[in-house]
């Protein structure tokens, strides 16, 4: 686990992490956006090349996250998967019955679209739009008018980063939370 950064919210602790998550101490839940899980056989299999070892990686830097937070609960705040079934989500669901006693939680984002009973059958609790707890909204995308809310939102989709001149021609992009007066923006988990 890399080095965490403390970040107090109404009068709750979430601990920022550079393994791109969020632990919220007081509900003990493990927040993250953007796994994109299955992406890597989606690309690769439409003539995009990409590491084949995308998918382990981000999955392993999960179980790391769970290890060391041992939340109750995982939010994932849309985008868990990226395109329909392939051999990454296989793995997926033997992951998740293996941890079959952690809550999961998923606010369905725009690449959510495996079939319900997928998602039901890997003990997955679909939140359609919003979920809430304690005083706290989750959702995929930020840009939609949220003003019907009074809660604090966490979001992802939009994937924030920094982008770092090095010299004359060279830049650096790093991935960043954002928190504003009203929402914060987690990073892509996926890498």
């Amino acid at each position: 686990m890399e080095q965490l950064v403390l970040h107090f919210l109404n009068g709750n602790h979430f601990w920022l992490s550079t393994d791109r998550c969020i632990y919220w101490q007081e509900q003990n839940i493990l927040i993250v956006s953007d796994l994109h899980f299955g992406k890597t056989g989606h690309f690769r299999k439409n003539g995009i090349g990409v590491p084949p070892n995308i998918f382990k990686e981000d999955l392993q830097r999960l179980i790391g996250c769970i290890a060391h937070f041992k939340p109750q609960q995982v939010i994932a705040v849309g985008d868990l998967f990226h395109s329909r079934a392939n051999k990454e989500m296989e793995l997926f669901s033997k992951w998740r019955k293996d941890f079959s006693q952690l809550t999961f939680n998923l606010v369905k984002g725009n690449h959510d679209i495996l079939k319900d009973d997928w998602y039901a059958d890997n003990n997955i609790i679909v939140h359609q739009e919003e979920m809430m707890v304690d005083g706290f909204s989750f959702i995929h995308d930020p840009t939609i008018d949220q003003q019907q809310t009074s809660n604090y939102i966490f979001s992802g989709h939009l994937h924030p980063g920094v982008m770092l001149k090095i010299g004359s021609k060279q830049k650096l992009g790093f991935p960043c939370f954002h928190f504003g007066e009203k929402i914060a923006v987690l990073p892509a988990f996926s890498r």
